[in-house]
């Protein structure tokens, strides 16, 4: 009996008549996707198969493959670098890898796919796509290429992350809210009455405090072994905040729940791979692996971790008792330090408290810990303003949270920064933290009441409150610039192939197609999950046309399409792309020889439409989106894009440069065809997403490509492009 994951009458992989599907995505959802969707189509019809491309791009899922596709498929290639749901192919041989893959060898994947394992769902060891794709389906002995083992680690980290990066910023702004609007100032710190309005917003602010670490711990779990370990993943987190459970004061932290993401997810893999009667395979993902998993580690975390966590927590109290007789200045350092190591974690809370017990016979001590509670999320929401290029659109309005939240002495409005690159963020919170504590210690900075920032000075509970002030902002400004100098030296900025290395050993890699960043919005979402999205838009209509090699060139219509009739209205002379290319947007020759000086010279070549009110800032913009990862596409192509109000319009530009410029591609080509798009924040829509997937596939023709490289003159380069539309 023929499985039904094998093909038909015994068709080998050079054969003629296979029924293949492919799934394409990448973590910006823009050309890498179709491009990669394009490449697969065209090998497949070359080697005389039939090939149903799914694109899951920034605007959705398009040309989605329904059951009856998924029944009749003989193989199915996922070229993502991001998740992507694999129940659906249950019973298939599914290979997966990179989306460059997809790319630069459309071929090979064809011929490799029926050689794939078959995949039995999140029961029997295949894993899913995307982040745990080389751990879980065997993708790296397939193919998948590139350093899936890093990334792995790196991705699992950002969507934990972004995950938790709502909780951070709801809880923390909402209690910063309360405690401004309906706090008094006690002998306890700063109270709010238990009959008052703002109690009950402060308590709403603290349960979402409350499942900041869970969630981190929880999404860490789920990026790595799907969702069987978001449940062991949540629990752990939250035995890790929780230091009642195991007898300490204070909770491991976000330190302590990296550990329990990384921990459960592991753990989860490794149950999957365990090999089972095939009736009790149903219930392993759902009953058998979260129970087992839940309960081995939320034991093991409780009596094995626990208890050691428990007696640092006991000796870092003893060891502050004895130091009261030192300086004062040693004594600020020493307590300005474990203020900024774990925001709110054990260190943190065993410092506070030390300084909490003596407001009444040591204020001196309070006001130290005073003057560093707020310099880890001041300093790090200071570098978002100072480099804003180095940091992604979500880690910039994180940042202006985490000003709000350090003035009002919310330590864990830092914690993103440094969850995201613990190697970076954390030593530059803990100098600017030693320095405010020294500079508060020897100018004998008095607090009288258990909370820090400057809200207490505002209020009244701060004795010497201009040196209280100095040392905020001197420990602000060095946190900010040893956190730039930091990233500068370690290329950490947002999205980086250098990664962030942290406590929990984690190691991040841009993924081989690039650009691993985080999507604009305030909220969070996905970090590695996380997208640079170019428009910022999601969703949208979903029945874009891209099947096989015949229709994977079709799309929904542009600009210049009458809705009712379908006619296609003429598009003006020397303007094509829906008008956002004209003749003032074209050049036949670059004269830049490097990527930075490529894409200012791009900008002012979009200035000449009079739609760029500020050159500068689309500058900059540009090079935001290239320090997320490279727009070098490969193919000799290189699309530089922005989201930015320095425009009023979507506009995009091209220039050739025949000696070819290195923008980082992939394959390793340099750059001869330059495009570059810029859209405002307000009217950032659809449309010229779909123009760019447009362009994408039309570039992966090499005779097209050629075309355009030898057209004569504006003129010429206009009527290649035309044929886009």
């Amino acid at each position: 009996m023929t499985s039904p994951a094998d093909p038909p009458n015994g068709a080998g992989a050079s054969g003629p008549g296979l029924k293949l599907l492919a799934v394409t995505a990448c973590p910006t959802g823009i050309a890498h996707t179709y491009m990669a969707a394009e490449k697969l189509a065209q090998a497949a019809e070359s080697l005389g198969h039939g090939m149903k491309v799914e694109t899951q791009g920034s605007i959705g899922a398009e040309n989605v493959l329904s059951d009856n596709d998924v029944r009749e498929a003989d193989g199915i290639i996922i070229a993502a670098d991001k998740d992507v749901d694999r129940s659906r192919f249950v019973g298939k041989r599914v290979l997966v890898v990179g989306v460059a893959d997809g790319i630069h060898r459309p071929q090979r994947l064809i011929e490799q796919v029926l050689g794939a394992p078959v995949y039995e769902g999140d029961g029997s060891g295949a894993g899913r796509g995307g982040a745990s794709g080389a751990a879980a389906s065997g993708g790296g002995r397939n193919g998948g290429g590139g350093s899936k083992g890093r990334s792995v680690t790196y991705k699992a980290l950002m969507n934990g992350v972004s995950y938790m990066i709502p909780f951070v910023v709801v809880g923390g702004l909402l209690i910063a809210v309360s405690l401004a609007l309906g706090g008094d100032t006690t002998s306890k710190g700063i109270v709010i009455p238990d009959d008052s309005f703002w109690k009950t917003v402060n308590d709403i602010g603290s349960i979402g405090f409350e499942l900041m670490i869970p969630a981190l711990s929880g999404y860490i779990a789920y990026a790595i072994a799907d969702r069987p370990a978001l449940v062991p993943g949540m629990v752990g987190g939250w035995i890790a905040a929780h230091g009642e459970l195991y007898d300490s004061e204070a909770g491991a932290g976000f330190i302590g729940a990296i550990v329990t993401g990384f921990l459960a997810g592991y753990l989860v893999l490794w149950i999957k791979r365990v090999k089972v009667p095939k009736f009790v395979q149903p219930i392993m993902p759902i009953i058998v692996i979260p129970i087992v998993a839940t309960s081995a580690l939320g034991l093991f975390f409780i009596y094995v971790l626990g208890e050691p966590i428990s007696w640092v927590f006991e000796q870092l109290t003893d060891w502050l008792g004895g130091l009261t007789g030192t300086s004062a200045a040693v004594l600020g350092i020493i307590l300005g330090l474990m203020i900024a190591f774990d925001m709110g974690g054990p260190v943190n809370k065993t410092a506070f408290l030390f300084g909490a017990g003596l407001v009444s016979k040591n204020p001196e001590v309070m006001g130290a810990c005073a003057a560093a509670i707020p310099v880890p999320p001041l300093g790090q929401g200071l570098a978002t303003l100072l480099r804003r290029r180095m940091f992604d659109d979500q880690e910039r309005e994180t940042g202006l949270a985490a000003l709000f939240m350090g003035f009002f002495g919310i330590t864990e409005g830092a914690i993103p920064f440094a969850a995201a690159r613990p190697a970076r963020v954390i030593p530059a919170n803990m100098v600017g933290g030693a320095v405010a504590g020294a500079i508060a210690g020897v100018a004998s900075v008095e607090d009288n009441v258990p909370h820090g920032g400057p809200i207490v000075a505002v209020l009244g509970a701060v004795g010497g409150v201009p040196m209280f002030f100095v040392a905020v902002v001197v420990g602000t400004a060095v946190t900010a610039l040893v956190t730039i100098g930091l990233m500068s030296v370690g290329g950490g900025a947002a999205g980086s192939s250098a990664g962030a290395v942290g406590a929990a050993g984690v190691v991040g890699a841009a993924s081989a197609a690039g650009a691993a960043g985080a999507a604009g919005g305030g909220s969070g979402a996905p970090s590695v999950a996380a997208e640079p999205v170019l428009a910022g838009v999601g969703g949208g209509d979903r029945t874009g046309e891209a099947s096989g090699a015949a229709d994977a060139r079709k799309a929904v219509a542009p600009q210049g399409v009458a809705a009712e009739t379908g006619e296609v209205e003429a598009v003006p002379t020397g303007q094509v792309l829906s008008g956002y290319l004209t003749e003032q947007t074209v050049k036949e020759r670059l004269a830049a020889d490097g990527k930075d000086a490529a894409i200012r010279e791009m900008a002012e070549l979009l200035a000449a439409t009079g739609k760029v009110t500020d050159t500068a800032e689309l500058v900059r913009a540009a090079f935001a989106r290239e320090d997320q990862g490279t727009t070098g596409l490969g193919e000799e192509i290189a699309i530089p894009h922005a989201k930015t109000d320095a425009v009023t319009a979507p506009v995009v530009g091209f220039a050739r440069s025949p000696e070819g410029i290195e923008w980082g591609a992939p394959d390793g080509t340099k750059a001869r065809l330059v495009f570059m798009i810029a859209v405002p924040e307000a009217d950032a829509g659809e449309e010229h997403l779909r123009i760019l997937a447009l362009l994408s596939r039309k570039l992966m023709a090499a005779e097209f490509r050629e075309r355009l490289l030898g057209a004569g003159d504006v003129a010429g380069i206009l009527g290649v492009l035309g044929e886009i539309e």
